[in-house]
């Protein structure tokens, strides 16, 4: 499988809230950045993945997919792809940025962020 392939993959696990389909798309060495939990080694991402899926489902339009996806850029250079990309759960206001990054092996890493204000 190529970098595309893999990016595609990945983008459809999250779409389908599928961790099963993430986890085939990632390298052995992935990492997930998520700002209010840490560095997630592909060892902990399906615990991570089912937390946050009990997190949103109670508010979450259900009839719509688990993440959609948007305005995504990407980029290859050094044998690396990037992608930038904007993510947000239907229903709710959690939505932000993800940075992934994928090799000949998979997905390496993503780095996400939160849209969100700052308190007052």
């Amino acid at each position: 499988m190529g970098k595309t392939e893999y990016l595609g993959l990945y983008a459809k696990g999250w779409g389908e809230g599928d961790v099963n389909t993430i986890l085939q798309s990632v390298a052995e060495d992935f990492t997930f950045d998520d700002p209010n939990v840490g560095h997630i080694s592909k060892a902990d991402f399906s615990s991570y993945f089912t937390s946050l899926k009990n997190q949103v489902d109670p508010i979450r339009d259900r009839g719509r997919p688990f993440m959609e996806l948007s305005e995504v850029i990407s980029g290859e250079a050094e044998g690396v792809l990037t992608a930038w990309c904007w993510w947000s759960i239907p229903g709710t206001a959690v939505q932000g940025s993800g940075l992934i990054k994928v090799s000949e092996r998979g997905v390496l890493s993503e780095r996400i962020t939160y849209y969100t204000k700052l308190p007052e």
